[in-house]
């Protein structure tokens, strides 16, 4: 049966106990001492272990107020949370401040490690912790951030069938940790118990069929012999003849070429490098070059799309 708030008020642990506790429901109970404390706490199960969360104590907080507590901490257990955990958390951010939430201590490392990094490289890390892991830890001071939270956090992203962001998730909160150990704001690196081969399921990468030397010539005479967009053509020749990645070939513009200097300059910020790549354009190539050049040189990419012109071709 339920307590009332006159058992409560009369109850006392007997003399030949040093506790004792009375059941109110749903985890609650008023655990009752020999020297006259009146406890309320909640058991509860979590991550597959019965643990205990304390509620306050009688008469400070009435029997309603301790229901409404519990109440409020189940609902944050059927969500996936531990209610001690986040009672821990709240009094951590109370006392330091929202300076040392997860978040706060993020972009201070991101504002740090970004400096020599690419703009679209820096750009996409920090778009990534903002979708997936911000929700999961940025509210959370970074002093109580545990090994498993970094783990349910990442397993959260490979459910989804993003292995590799679930990986480079993990990677960057140690990045994070890390920095936070560097300026006091940690005694030890939570993230350095959890390596992402020991949690997450392993990638397998599958690469692209090699191609033996010997194929070259025939490979070359195919691409010479193809009746489709002269566009594709030109760009598979080129290719074949800079092997530059193939967003770096598609998204290549003619400001970037010296014919004259037979040179093509991809910019820094379309790639992840803190100076421009060069790359040295063979004769064959600066032919490919001249050929496009008839067909697309008033536009400003090399090789525009179908439809739109001032997107890159697919």
């Amino acid at each position: 049966m339920p307590l009332t708030e006159l058992e409560c008020k009369r109850a006392a642990c007997p003399a030949d106990r040093a506790l004792t506790r009375l059941a109110d429901g749903k985890g609650m109970y008023l655990e009752l001492t020999a020297a006259g404390g009146k406890y309320w706490r909640m058991k509860y199960r979590h991550g597959g272990k019965e643990k205990r969360l304390a509620l306050g104590v009688y008469p400070a907080v009435s029997l309603a107020q301790a229901r409404k507590d519990r109440d409020q901490a189940r609902e944050a257990l059927a969500a996936g949370n531990d209610p001690a955990q986040l009672k821990r958390d709240a009094k951590l951010t109370k006392a330091a401040g929202d300076a040392s939430t997860f978040e706060k201590v993020a972009r201070q490392w991101w504002a740090h490690w970004k400096g020599p990094k690419s703009p679209r490289h820096a750009d996409y890390v920090l778009r990534r912790l903002e979708a997936d892991v911000f929700p999961a830890l940025g509210a959370r001071p970074v002093a109580s951030i545990t090994a498993p939270q970094l783990l349910a956090m990442a397993k959260t992203v490979e459910a989804r069938g993003a292995v590799d962001i679930a990986k480079r998730s993990l990677q960057t909160c140690g990045q994070i940790m890390r920095y936070a150990v560097a300026h006091g704001l940690l005694e030890r690196n939570p993230a350095a118990d959890v390596k992402p081969a020991d949690a997450l399921k392993p990638h397998k990468k599958e690469n692209y069929a090699r191609l033996d030397a010997r194929e070259m010539p025939e490979l070359l005479r195919r691409i010479e012999a193809y009746q489709g967009s002269p566009y594709t053509r030109l760009a598979m020749k080129l290719m074949a003849l800079t092997f530059v990645r193939t967003g770096e070939l598609i998204g290549a513009r003619w400001a970037e070429f010296d014919l004259d200097a037979a040179e093509w300059r991809i910019p820094a910020e379309r790639m992840k490098m803190r100076t421009p790549h060069i790359v040295p354009l063979a004769p064959q190539a600066v032919e490919v070059l001249q050929a496009l050049h008839t067909a697309s040189g008033t536009r400003a990419l090399l090789f525009p799309g179908e439809r739109d012109h001032e997107k890159p071709m697919s």
